[in-house]
């Protein structure tokens, strides 16, 4: 009996998590014949809750495409494809959201001067010189929001507010 139970738990948080990504996928499918453009995984992934780096996003999709879509300018995203995939994501768990004092320990290695802020020069510089590099248009949109625009440097205690991510509100759903 509880077998039976948590058997039907379980169908049902699947049936759960595959319409929340059916919806994500369709504001996308902008023909109705349930495909997307490969360029818009990575905005369907986030709108799920999933924080994949760039390397990620791209492992994510080589498994969607097919190889003799590879060639092809225009690549599109089945969502019979696209589904298993990303309910396995969700259920396992993957690129979840980077914890708060994490983030905060990372912007403090930065911060040479333990001052609680970052210049725009020193930011600029990290951004694009270090790991994985930010493009100019990442860049522009990340300064945009994360500078004080009468100092132009980044208080990044205040700044972590922006960038912690409430799981409740992302993914209401419990795996």
């Amino acid at each position: 009996m509880r077998r039976r139970t948590a058997k039907r738990f379980c169908n049902g948080k699947v049936a759960e998590i595959e319409k929340k990504i059916r919806e994500a996928f369709e504001v996308f499918d902008r023909e109705s014949n349930k495909t997307v453009d490969a360029r818009d995984i990575g905005c369907i992934v986030r709108s799920l809750g999933c924080f994949p780096s760039e390397v990620e996003l791209h492992e994510l999709l080589a498994k969607l495409v097919e190889k003799e879509e590879e060639e092809e300018a225009t690549r599109f995203i089945h969502l019979e494809k696209f589904l298993p995939v990303m309910t396995k994501v969700l259920l396992d768990r993957s690129y979840w959201p980077i914890r708060e004092d994490v983030l905060l320990h990372a912007f403090e290695a930065l911060d040479e001067n333990k001052c609680g802020y970052i210049t725009k020069e020193d930011l600029v510089k990290y951004l694009t010189e270090e790991g994985e590099p930010f493009t100019q248009e990442e860049m522009e949109e990340m300064l945009s929001v994360a500078l004080d625009p009468e100092t132009d440097t980044l208080h990044y205690r205040d700044y972590l507010s922006k960038l912690v991510v409430d799981e409740a509100k992302i993914f209401p759903f419990h795996v």
